[in-house]
């Protein structure tokens, strides 16, 4: 506490671009930042250099550029201040045991309840009450122990946990799989009957909805095969987590400073946006180039994914799996077709972009590895962890008080899981926990992408929160294609804001580069995925096969 209060009261200086707060601490040479000493191993030197404000900024950037090339750490050796606290589900895991001896029990305890929901609708409600309550057990017990393994996957504990959690899961839906072909038995009339009643109000949509399914729903013994089946359907997505976070590793690159700079999932990011061409090209080339070891192993488990999703779809008499990806939402194929129609329409503008870029950045021949650096000069964007969150609670001030105390709780009681670590799951994630609160994941190195990373997190977490705090179980879930509107309306809201406090016509330039990226990213690259799915699927179907050589033709 004595050392923050030193180096924040002695080295404080006006950064007036982001307009957060009075003052910002930047932290001279040979200090370690206030936040982050024990999380990202920085130790600069042994005195502090004075100079101007711009000066001392450059050798902060340049400080934690060389703080990212250090190893990552064992996950026990990071600071437990910027992990999330799983303890607000269990306390400890002797609490998790007792919990998963309790959630056994009660989904043992839902066999009892076939047959019995077609007798009355006081049945059918009652029944419905007790599958929801061991359904929440069922969730915390498996989400503590996903969340565990997300912090390292290569922890042999969180794997034990994890596996028996998701046995457990697939138990659940095994035991479950009556639940539907029952309900469908009661002759239509009665059951629309029985939706109107008052007392049925709760589960209206959900009865509705799975009227709705009558097409595509098996008789009761078939549908606990398909159930029992969903824990090895996963061992495809199993096998590739444990190979990209936790086997997989990357030979150094060299740096901006022509020294051996450390290459993860985490830092790759950093160095795909360098300003020098020869890092960001070595960068690609060496982290793609780990991926390209195993090209036939990733096309192998690929293939056997776009294999299990045939599959179910032609068991459910479903005409493709992209009819049932949307179906479970309600959405027609033809919103998917529209989309692919329209991002094509729009090539001609990206192309105009991606000519723009070339240009820019001088270049006779634009690469991969050409499309993420900024086009303008002279600006960087670093920022601390502290700096970040008040950033992201001024530019969402226009949703309100509630949404900004619910921010503030957000950071004060560890939501949070902030910095890389070894075998830590990579990118970044949001996941609401019915009862407590929702938990993000994050890897963040201080750069302009890991606040728009926050901002859309929370965008989601907090969707989850007051979701999970307004509604039931059976209605807490909100359906993926509604996902990322909360998130990508914050992200909106960050580019505005920052928009709105910034004169300087390159740091202006700079960010509406930045908003163009997100368009390329998130609109015309995700279609592009979804459609590189679709492709593959077709193949699959065709019987082509999904070969890394077919894949990438």
């Amino acid at each position: 506490e004595k050392y923050e209060q030193n180096v924040n009261a002695a080295f404080r200086f006006r950064k007036t671009f982001w307009k957060i707060e009075e003052t910002e601490s930047i932290e001279p040479e040979g200090a370690e930042t206030v936040e982050e000493r024990n999380e990202t191993c920085y130790n600069m030197g042994d005195a502090a250099t004075y100079g101007t404000a711009e000066t001392i900024r450059y050798r902060y950037r340049q400080n934690r550029k060389d703080a990212w090339k250090m190893a990552l750490k064992n996950r026990k050796e990071m600071n437990p201040r910027f992990q999330w606290k799983l303890s607000d589900i269990f306390e400890t895991q002797e609490v998790w045991e007792q919990a998963y001896t309790k959630a056994k029990a009660a989904v043992e305890g839902l066999k009892t309840l076939e047959g019995t929901l077609k007798i009355s609708a006081a049945q059918l409600k009652a029944g419905l009450d007790q599958i929801y309550q061991a359904t929440e057990q069922v969730e915390l017990v498996y989400l503590y122990a996903s969340l565990f393994k997300s912090g390292d996957n290569g922890d042999p504990e969180a794997q034990r946990l994890e596996g028996r959690a998701m046995s457990l899961y697939v138990e659940l839906s095994a035991v479950l799989s009556f639940v539907d072909p029952e309900i469908l038995s009661i002759p239509k009339e009665m059951l629309d009957t029985w939706i109107q009643l008052p007392e049925m109000g709760e589960y209206r949509h959900i009865l509705e909805d799975t009227d709705r399914m009558r097409a595509h729903t098996l008789p009761a013994e078939q549908e606990k095969l398909l159930a029992q089946l969903s824990d090895a359907a996963g061992a495809p997505d199993d096998a590739f987590t444990m190979l990209e976070s936790v086997d997989m590793t990357f030979p150094d690159i060299t740096g901006e400073d022509g020294k051996p700079a450390s290459l993860t999932h985490g830092t790759y990011g950093l160095y795909r946006d360098s300003r020098s061409r020869s890092v960001r090209k070595e960068a690609f080339e060496t982290y793609h180039g780990e991926f390209q070891r195993y090209i036939n192993t990733l096309a192998a488990l690929y293939g056997g994914q776009v294999k299990l999703d045939e599959y179910f779809a032609k068991a459910k008499g479903f005409d493709s799996s992209l009819e049932k990806s949307l179906y479970a939402n309600n959405v027609p194929v033809s919103v998917y077709d529209s989309l692919v129609e329209a991002i094509h329409g729009g090539l001609p503008i990206m192309e105009r972009y991606l000519q723009l870029r070339k240009k820019v950045l001088g270049l006779s021949e634009l690469h991969m590895y050409d499309l993420y650096c900024p086009m303008v000069e002279n600006v960087d964007y670093d920022i601390e962890l502290e700096d970040c969150k008040a950033l992201v609670k001024k530019a969402l001030a226009p949703l309100g008080e509630e949404y900004a105390g619910l921010l503030d709780k957000a950071y004060g009681e560890q939501w949070m899981d902030v910095y890389e670590n070894k075998g830590k799951t990579t990118g970044a994630f949001s996941c609401g926990v019915y009862g407590v609160h929702p938990y993000v994941l994050l890897n963040f190195k201080g750069t302009l992408d890991d606040v728009f990373t926050l901002v859309h997190e929370m965008g989601h977490s907090i969707h989850s929160y007051l979701s999970n705090t307004r509604q039931p179980t059976a209605y807490q879930d909100y359906v993926i294609f509604v996902a990322e509107v909360a998130s990508t309306c914050n992200e909106a809201l960050l580019m505005e804001y920052l928009l709105s406090v910034t004169t300087d016509k390159k740091e202006r330039a700079y960010l509406i580069n930045h908003f163009l990226e997100q368009f390329r990213g998130t609109l015309y690259r995700q279609t592009m995925f979804a459609e590189f799915e679709l492709e593959a699927n077709e193949m699959t179907r065709r019987g082509e096969g999904t070969t890394a050589d077919a894949l990438c033709a």
